[in-house]
């Protein structure tokens, strides 16, 4: 708590906002970027947090963009006191420390809060369509570059796997058929990383929807299978399709993208994922070998299980399938367990 931001923060609250410069400032929370979250304790004992995002490294003003969108589409977003985009520095509402993923490890009962966090899903992809048409589209582009982390890092540097050129060919024919997919499906407003340590618990307008400054316009699949298969908790599969028809049903009622039915609805769901978890696979294994982020590496296994599920379910992916299944997941095992070791105190 000595860093120099630290002290650019203090001067912020005093000098701009009046805060007193000595008041108790702690860590609230980190994120797999450079930003960084601060309690901040009033004269009065009321609580903020502070966003700190180094201006050389992120830039705060997507976030109040995204903050301004959300907040239209009526779901509950911090509300933003002050900023100081120039220094990065944001002043936000307190929506406390438990996020859903931490109640529902602590037992607590998971139907009423895939309600809660569906229920705002639905109003910001139903409200959200002005929104969408004023971010960045996810388009083939964006989409394929997501995927190439997956030879890039899970493969070459973290299984020690790099792909010949038949694997390169057969990851592009993969790739190419996902952005397809993709690009055919309804386009909304998509958080992005929707997810159970994104969705804080409050106690009023449940769930308060955090970590939204990557959204963009993209396909309706894709935050639904970011919350239904969370690469940090795991649902039986009936569940989740019985939530996923649940959800179709409400857009229907509502006069959203729906689908021609149930089966097109959850084709869209499951290579939305498909997508989404070939490029976690990457990022989980950049943030150990890039960033020094090792605690994600113990959500490899789950994310690589919804790949193999989700390629074994599409005569189209039927190599990629097989891939996956005979060269890629069997090295997964020994590579969490080289680096465990390499990393443990001598």
């Amino acid at each position: 708590m000595t860093d120099a931001r630290i002290e650019l923060i203090r001067d912020w609250l005093a000098d701009e906002l009046g805060w007193p410069r000595a008041c108790r400032l702690e860590p609230a929370s980190a994120d797999a970027s450079f930003r960084r979250y601060f309690r901040v304790w009033s004269a009065a004992g009321a609580t903020r947090v502070v966003m700190d995002a180094p201006p050389d490294r992120e830039d705060t003003r997507p976030y109040l963009q995204v903050t301004r969108l959300l907040h239209d589409c009526g779901v509950h977003v911090p509300e933003v006191e002050a900023a100081n985009t120039q220094r990065g520095l944001l002043l936000l509402e307190d929506l406390g420390s438990t996020h859903m993923l931490a109640q529902l490890r602590a037992g607590g009962d998971p139907a009423p809060l895939y309600e809660q966090a569906l229920a705002a899903l639905a109003r910001i992809q139903l409200r959200g369509g002005a929104g969408a048409r004023e971010l960045a589209p996810y388009d083939a582009a964006a989409v394929e570059r997501e995927m190439r982390l997956l030879p890039d890092w899970f493969c070459a540097r973290h299984l020690r796997l790099p792909p010949d050129a038949t694997t390169q060919g057969l990851l592009a024919e993969t790739f190419a058929f996902l952005s397809r997919e993709l690009l055919a499906q309804p386009r909304v407003l998509v958080h992005r990383d929707y997810h159970s340590r994104n969705l804080m618990v409050t106690a009023q307008r449940s769930p308060g929807i955090i970590d939204f400054q990557d959204a963009v316009a993209g396909p309706i699949g894709y935050d639904l299978v970011s919350l239904l298969k969370d690469c940090y908790i795991a649902w039986p599969r009936a569940r989740v399709v019985a939530w996923l028809e649940q959800y179709r049903l409400r857009l229907a009622a509502e006069g959203g993208g729906s689908g021609a039915g149930s089966g097109e609805f959850l084709r869209w769901f499951e290579l939305a994922g498909l997508q989404r978890h070939i490029k976690v696979l990457g990022i989980f294994a950049r943030l150990w070998y890039r960033d020094g982020k090792r605690g994600y590496l113990a959500d490899l296994p789950l994310t690589l299980e919804y790949v193999r599920a989700a390629a074994q379910r599409f005569g189209e992916l039927a190599r990629f399938s097989a891939w996956i299944e005979g060269v890629v997941a069997p090295r997964l095992g020994a590579a969490n367990e080289r680096v465990l070791a390499a990393a443990a105190p001598a």
